[in-house]
């Protein structure tokens, strides 16, 4: 095998696929990146399983002689990030084995250097999963980006709720639905799929989380809004696929909360606030914030049409901002965990919002004004006196 490519587009990929190498593999082939060559083509493909998650990413290359080879990949990323701009020649024309008489060399040739690397065959390496006989259903990338930007934050951390921790992804006619919760709040996006499917049935799937965000990821840098993905969907597998890119994660097993049933449909009070002026306040606020419970009081005042918030910590002091609001209903005094109310307006996309509710410990609703149609409902807290 040999080639010579770019530097950039070497380190750029292989940033890509490592982030799907296991930390601690479970077998020595799993801590390499799989790079195939192939001179018909002159496209070079790298591969990363860590038998959950799978990347495949491709670029152009000048390939002199086709072939495949395993990779150290955190090795490979840290010599290539750190070489200059230019042209690099891979070449294990000369692959001798090693003093032990185990393993392969690989040659790295930047302008100024010369690099040699330990290898391992290619036929080491697991194969990714392939679906077959899977209807194909055609997404945008833009559709995508948007419902993972309005969900992933609000998925749980906590492996012991192994469904939780992924996106619930529904595929309408010609909609999108995104859902993630942890159980005290919950992200729900709708977005639309410019690219309907064939036939009028739905589909439902759970993806890790860990997965959609190395998704939402290349997606952001590698595709235009209306880049066609491919998504196939068979028992316990996923893939995503566009371009030369290519993702395959597990599924989440499990039945996933019936979440629309959560979001109340009557609500006693409205306020509509600005955004940003309120992420703000929250944020400064927030320093003063008891790290043992966290919580920021709102007090909602129908008469003066503003709200107040607070924060108290008995070791540090208090604090306490108020601002304008237009606000429909009664006087009210409600409190919540602070990080899961600024993650959530964060992620809102206009500069208006409204918060809907009923009680001081019922589920509150978060809307933007206009723009996308997402739900942010967060679970209020109990108020110690």
């Amino acid at each position: 095998m040999k080639l010579v490519c770019a530097q950039s587009d070497l380190s750029t990929n292989l940033s890509f696929v490592s982030r799907a190498v296991p930390s601690r593999p479970t077998h020595p082939v799993l801590a390499n990146v799989l790079l195939q060559a192939d001179a018909q083509t002159n496209q070079v493909s790298l591969t990363a399983f860590d038998l959950s998650l799978g990347i495949r990413t491709s670029f152009n290359a000048e390939v002199w002689q086709g072939g495949a080879i395993a990779l150290p990949a955190k090795l490979l990323l840290d010599i290539t990030s750190r070489l200059p701009e230019g042209e690099i020649t891979l070449d294990d024309e000369s692959a001798t084995e090693t003093s032990t008489g185990e393993g392969l060399i690989v040659t790295l040739t930047p302008k100024s250097g010369h690099y040699q690397v330990r290898a391992m065959g290619a036929q080491e390496f697991p194969e990714l999963p392939v679906i077959e006989n899977s209807q194909v259903i055609h997404l945008t990338a833009a559709a995508l980006i948007e419902g993972l930007r309005g969900s992933l934050f609000a998925t749980s951390g906590d492996e012991t709720k192994q469904v939780l921790t992924g996106v619930h992804l529904t595929v309408k006619q010609d909609i999108l639905e995104f859902a993630a919760t942890d159980g005290h709040r919950l992200a729900v996006v709708e977005t639309t799929n410019e690219r309907p499917m064939e036939n009028s049935s739905q589909l439902e799937v759970t993806v890790p989380a860990r997965a959609l965000r190395e998704l939402q990821r290349m997606l952001a840098h590698s595709s235009a809004d209306d880049e066609p993905v491919a998504l196939y969907l068979d028992q316990g597998q996923v893939v995503f696929a566009w371009k030369n890119q290519r993702l395959t994660s597990r599924t989440l097993e499990g039945q996933y909360p019936v979440y629309r049933q959560l979001i109340p449909r009557q609500f006693e009070r409205q306020v509509t606030i600005d955004r940003k002026q309120f992420v703000s306040t929250l944020e400064r606020i927030a320093v003063l914030a008891d790290q043992k419970n966290n919580i920021v009081k709102l007090s909602i005042d129908s008469g003066n049409q503003e709200i107040t918030l607070s924060c108290e910590s008995q070791d540090v002091g208090s604090g306490r901002e108020s601002m304008s609001a237009q606000i429909s209903g009664e006087d009210i005094d409600i409190a919540f965990n602070i990080k899961y109310l600024m993650e959530g307006l964060k992620e809102l996309p206009s500069s208006e919002i409204q918060m809907h509710l009923n009680q001081s410990l019922t589920p509150v609703i978060f809307t933007p004004l206009g723009g996308l149609k997402m739900t942010y409902l967060a679970m209020p807290v109990q108020l110690r006196n």
